[in-house]
C-alpha cells in the first residue's frame, strides 16, 4: 500500500526518573523526551528520542530540528519507513536524535496501517530473544546496593562505573545477588585498568565491559581487546554505520542506540553489518518511556545482548507498550511498535 502524507505532531515531556541515574559524567534526576507522532487521519504512529548534553543535544535543538523538516515529512509519500528515511537524509545528516524519533514513529504507522506488528512488516521471527539487563547507576555503594535490592530476581544487572573504587562498588553488589553482570565505565578507564579490572571482574561473574575507554582512544581499544579476559562492547565508539568497520579487531562488538545512530532503519543496517564482520551486536537505551522502548525490541531476535529497561527507571511511563519484566520483553497484540496508549505532552 502507498501511504499518504502524514500529519506531524511534537510532544514534549520531562520524564522523572524513579532514582537520580549517574554515569561517570553526570547524573540526573529528570529526562527531557521528545515523542514525534504521525497521524494520517485514521492511525497514529509514535517515536521517541531523549535528550542528553554529552552529545549536545537539547528540547530546543530537536525542536527547531523537526520544524525545520515538518513540510517534507508531511508532503512525502512512502510505502516503507526507509523511503522516508533517506527522503530525510540531507535534511537530518547530522541530526540522528530527530532522525531517529521519526522514523521510529514511520514504522509504528506502517505496521498499524497492515495491522501488523513491525518485527513481522520487517521479516523478523520473534522467536528466541535475549534477556534485558536492568541498570544500576552510579551511586554511593549502599545507595546501589539498595537499587538492587528494590529490583530483586531480574537475571542479568548492568552496573555503571567511572571510581577510584569500582572494583569495591561490584563486590558489594556481589553479595546480593547471583545475577550475571555487565559493566559500564562510560570512557572512564584507562587501557591499564580495563585489563587489570577485567581480570577481577571476571571472578565477579562479569560477562563483558561496555566502553571502557575514552571514544577516541582507538590505541589503547586495540591492546584492550588484544589483552583483555573479558569481551569489550563499544558504545560512544560506535554511533553511526560508518564506524561499525573501525570497531573491528578494537572491540569484540558494539552497542547500537537507536537515537545515535538514527532509528530503526540505521539500526537494522549496523546489525548486519556488524554480524558480516564476526562481531556480537548489542541494543540499548536512552532512559526512553516505552515509546523509544517498544521501537527498539522489534529487533530483539538479531541480538546477542539487549539493555532496554529505561521504562523501568522511570517514576511513571507516559504510554502502554512493550513492557519488560525480569528482563524478559511482554509485546502486546497492538500492530506497530505496540504502542497503543499514549499521554498527550506538549
Amino acid at each position: 500500500m502507498n501511504a499518504g502524507p502524514v500529519k506531524l505532531r511534537m510532544h514534549c515531556f520531562d520524564l522523572p526518573l524513579r532514582h537520580a541515574f549517574g554515569i561517570s559524567r553526570f547524573t540526573h534526576a529528570v529526562q527531557p523526551s521528545l515523542v514525534i507522532e504521525l497521524n494520517d487521519g485514521a492511525h497514529r504512529g509514535y517515536g521517541e528520542a531523549t535528550t542528553d548534553p554529552y552529545y549536545g543535544v537539547s528540547m530546543p535543538h530537536m525542536i527547531s530540528v523537526v520544524e525545520t523538516v515538518r513540510d517534507l515529512v508531511q508532503s512525502t509519500h512512502w510505502d516503507h519507513p526507509a523511503v522516508l528515511w533517506e527522503t530525510l537524509g540531507d535534511h537530518l545528516a547530522h541530526e540522528s536524535f530527530v532522525r531517529c524519533a521519526i522514523d521510529q514513529a514511520a514504522h509504528d504507522l506502517w505496521g498499524k496501517r497492515q495491522g501488523k506488528p513491525t518485527y513481522e512488516m520487517l521479516g523478523i521471527e520473534m522467536n528466541e530473544c535475549p534477556i534485558s539487563s536492568f541498570t544500576i547507576g552510579l551511586d554511593r555503594q549502599e545507595v546501589m546496593v539498595q537499587k538492587l535490592l528494590e529490583e530483586p530476581d531480574w537475571p542479568i544487572y548492568k552496573i555503571k562505573l567511572g571510581t577510584d573504587h569500582d572494583l569495591q562498588l561490584v563486590e558489594a553488589l556481589r553479595n546480593h545477588t547471583e545475577a550475571v553482570f555487565r559493566v559500564d565505565a562510560n570512557c572512564a578507564w584507562t587501557s591499564q585498568q580495563t585489563i587489570e579490572n577485567a581480570v577481577v571482574l571476571k571472578d565477579l561473574g562479569v560477562e563483558l565491559i561496555e566502553q571502557p575507554l575514552p571514544a577516541d582512544d582507538w590505541v589503547g581499544a586495540r591492546r584492550v581487546y588484544q589483552e583483555s579476559v573479558l569481551p569489550v562492547i563499544a558504545d560512544e565508539s560506535c554511533l553511526i554505520a560508518s564506524d561499525v568497520d573501525r570497531c573491528v579487531d578494537h572491540f569484540h562488538g558494539v552497542n547500537i542506540k537507536m537515537v545515535k545512530c538514527g532509528g530503526i532503519t540505521p539500526a537494522l543496517k549496523m546489525i548486519r553489518q556488524a554480524r558480516t564482520l564476526g562481531m556480537r551486536v548489542m541494543l540499548g537505551c536512552m532512559t526512553e518511556s516505552s515509546v523509544g522502548i517498544s521501537g527498539i525490541a522489534q529487533l530483539l531476535p538479531l541480538l546477542d545482548y539487549v539493555d532496554i529497561d529505561g521504562a523501568n527507571l522511570l517514576a511513571a511511563d507516559i504510554a502502554s507498550g512493550v513492557k519488560v519484566e525480569r528482563g524478559v520483553c511482554l509485546y502486546p497484540e497492538t500492530p506497530g511498535n505496540g504502542i497503543s496508549e499514549f499521554q498527550v505532552g506538549g
